[in-house]
Order: C-alpha cells, then sequence, then structure tokens
C-alpha cells in the first residue's frame, strides 16, 4: 500500500527539499552548529553527536507513515541548509502538520523559510489534496509563533502541559491550522513577501 507521502523532491528559488537520509549527516550537523542551534531550549535540533540518531528517527518515522523529512538545501552547491518536515499524517483526514522545521542562521531572516512553506503547503494542498494543514510550537518559542502566523496560519488554541523539553521541563504547545479554502491568499500573500526587495 502506498504512503499519503511518497518521496519527492521540491524546489524553487534556488531551494531545493529533498528526502532527508544519512548522506546528509554532515552537512545537517554543520548546519546546527551555524548558530549552535541546539542550546535554543525551545526547539529539537540535534547536538552534533547525536544527528545520526535525529536522522535514523526520522526515516523509522517515515517507515511508519508519521512523518517525512526533507533535507533543505542549495540547489546550486549542494549545502544542507536545514531541514523541515510533514508530521503526524492523518490519511484520513487528509491533514497532515508542518514541524521540525529549522535552519542554519545564516538562512534566518532570509527566503529560504518562505519558499521551503511554499513549496510544502503546495505539495500539501495542491498534490496531496490536504483539507487542513497544522504546525504547533513550544508556548516560549516566540520567534516561531510569528512566523507560523506570518504564514497566515491560524490559531487554534494551546494544549497546556502538552509534552516535556530536552530540560525536562513540561511545554504547553500552541496549535496553528490553515484549510484548504484559505491556501489561495496565504499562497498570494507568500509570494508577495517572498519576493519584495529586502532593505
Amino acid at each position: 500500500m502506498a504512503s499519503f507521502v511518497e518521496p519527492v523532491t521540491l524546489s524553487n528559488r534556488g531551494i531545493r527539499l529533498v528526502p532527508l537520509g544519512l548522506e546528509h549527516e554532515a552537512g545537517l550537523a554543520a548546519a546546527a552548529a551555524d548558530g549552535e542551534l541546539w542550546n535554543i531550549r525551545v526547539t529539537t535540533v540535534p547536538e552534533p553527536a547525536d544527528t545520526r540518531r535525529y536522522i535514523q528517527d526520522a526515516l523509522r518515522q517515515r517507515e511508519e507513515g508519521n512523518r517525512f523529512a526533507f533535507a533543505v538545501t542549495d540547489e546550486a552547491t549542494g549545502t544542507v541548509l536545514g531541514t523541515s518536515s510533514y508530521h503526524d499524517i492523518l490519511p484520513a483526514v487528509n491533514r497532515v502538520e508542518i514541524g521540525w522545521t529549522w535552519y542554519a542562521r545564516h538562512c534566518q531572516r532570509t527566503h529560504v523559510n518562505t519558499t521551503c512553506k511554499l513549496l510544502m503547503l503546495g505539495h500539501a494542498f495542491d498534490t496531496l489534496g490536504c483539507h487542513v494543514v497544522g504546525w504547533r510550537t513550544d508556548n516560549f518559542n516566540f520567534a516561531s509563533q510569528n512566523a507560523i502566523e506570518r504564514l497566515g496560519a491560524k490559531k487554534d488554541g494551546v494544549i497546556r502541559g502538552h509534552t516535556l523539553r530536552r530540560d525536562g521541563t513540561i511545554r504547553d504547545t500552541v496549535m496553528y491550522s490553515m484549510r484548504a479554502g484559505e491556501w489561495p491568499e496565504a499562497k498570494a500573500q507568500l509570494l508577495y513577501l517572498r519576493d519584495r526587495p529586502r532593505g
């Protein structure tokens, strides 16, 4: 039986999303090292020594049908810039979430995230036929919340006492979603944000 999310490569504006594999281990570790991202309390970025296990976990979750992880790469050089995933994949209701997203520091606040989200949202709504795409983030990850809201997603609510952070504290999780009918307007706005001149 085919998976809801089949292996696919997505590309636009010099950014290529390819299925994450063990061949990306060194590149992903280097991306995480750009800014020592694993030290950010409210993210799930692996430490360099844990990068292989991080990828192996993603591959296992792909086999189980729960997650499909991409390596975000520079199309010209093949350099790994970060990663993003479809997860909590629910074929019965045509729903996926987008998460496990992080980028090397030098890619943050550039067109990379907007381009990735255009590619992933377009594939989810236009190819997979999703009715809803969701996001979740730590209640203290305000940068992530702002980024999700800039995409045009609507805040659904907060799940209190939802899961553990890496430091053992219990986090509240902020939930967002976008419905298929909201995608055309969100896409137009994202294209505007991506293509506008940056001062």
